[in-house]
Formats: C-alpha cells, sequence, structure tokens
C-alpha cells in the first residue's frame, strides 16, 4: 500500500487550513490517495468539540477558535510543527485509536533515536518528556476518513500555554526540543517527523 502524498506548506492561518482539511476530506473518494500535510501556523488557540471555555484561564490578545476535532484547548504557535495526517482508515485496516497509537509511538520513536525518552501518560492522548508534553493530538473522522492531527513543539514560545489548562489538564506543564537538547531547525523536523511518521501510520 503507498504512502501519504506530502505536503510541506510552511506558516499558514489556522482557520484556512482547517477549512482546507474539511473540504480534502468531503471530497476523497475510495482511490483518493491519504496526504500528510506539514506546516506552522500563527499565534492561535483552538478549542475542542467538548472543549470547556474554562480551560483559558488568562485573557490574552491571542484567538482562540472552536474547531471540530476532539479534546479541549491547545495552543498552535510559530515553531511548533504541526502534522496533519489524512487516513483512510478503512483502506489502512484499522481504526482511530490505533492511529493515535501510531502518532504517539511515531513522536516516541523520533525523540528515542535522538537519546530523549518519551512516553505516553493513561488517559492524556499525546507524548510526554518527564510529565511534561511535548506533542499534543486531536483528530476527527468523518467517513472513516480523518483530519486535523498532532503538535510537536520545536523551538517556540511557550509563554502562551501558561493562559491555558493545556489540553484540559490544570498545571500540565510543557516542553520543547529546544529544552531537551534538540537543537533542530524547523526543516530538519520536518523531514525527520515526516519520515517516522510515514513508517508508523501509511506503511
Amino acid at each position: 500500500m503507498q504512502g501519504a502524498i506530502v505536503r510541506s506548506l510552511g506558516r499558514v492561518e489556522y482557520e484556512a487550513t482547517w477549512r482546507a482539511m474539511q473540504a480534502f476530506t468531503a471530497q476523497r473518494d475510495a482511490d483518493t490517495p491519504d496526504e500528510l500535510w506539514l506546516l506552522e501556523h500563527p499565534p492561535v488557540y483552538t478549542q475542542g468539540q467538548a472543549g470547556k471555555p474554562e480551560h483559558l484561564i488568562a485573557e490574552t490578545a491571542i484567538p482562540v477558535v472552536p474547531i471540530d476535532r476532539g479534546g479541549q484547548i491547545t495552543y498552535h504557535g510559530p515553531g511548533q510543527l504541526v502534522a496533519y495526517v489524512l487516513v483512510d482508515l478503512r483502506r489502512r485496516g484499522y481504526g482511530i485509536r490505533e492511529l493515535v497509537t501510531r502518532m504517539e509511538q511515531a513522536v516516541i520513536d523520533l525523540l528515542a533515536a535522538h537519546g530523549v525518552a518519551a512516553k505516553r501518560l493513561p488517559g492524556a492522548p499525546g507524548v510526554y518528556v518527564a510529565g511534561a508534553k511535548i506533542a499534543a493530538l486531536g483528530l476527527r473522522v468523518k467517513h472513516g476518513c480523518t483530519y486535523h492531527g498532532l503538535a510537536f513543539n520545536v523551538d517556540m514560545d511557550l509563554a502562551p500555554f501558561a493562559a491555558i489548562n493545556p489540553c484540559g489538564y490544570p498545571g500540565m506543564n510543557v516542553t520543547q526540543c529546544r529544552d531537551l537538547g534538540l537543537k533542530w531547525s524547523m526543516a530538519e523536523a520536518e523531514r525527520a517527523l515526516t519520515d517516522t511518521l510515514q513508517r508508523n501510520i501509511y506503511s
């Protein structure tokens, strides 16, 4: 089975990208190849379908966009690598929970290859290093096909996370590659994450 078509989109506005994912998913058919979109967003908070407003705990000038993925509130900004996984689960032959596991494993594998021990936390989707979140996950499934994906903190300003309970967890610490000694450029991180996502999800 073929891997995904990879699109490197650079820094793009959140809402336009979200609408493009919805449109892609709505028009795809059984023969449409899966895609993997790699990008950054300007500063934005996104609030999942079950999101509770009280998880925004401080006023900021950063916009909050209610969206159609699962999960609570999270932050996207420059220096965070976002990977949107557009997967036909029916064709791949596995379900949403396995996809989440495969996405988490892709990040765990990537970090392990560079000497950083990362793991899952029960009941809290994402990837963690010493209890601090380095990657957040949120997905939507429509007609057996997914959109949204994961956000991987590479080299960013983490201060906006202080205004939220990340993914709905009060006091949740966040971390990033730079603070763990992995001084990657965004292009280097994108190449590495693309490779491990292709192996874990699309192969």
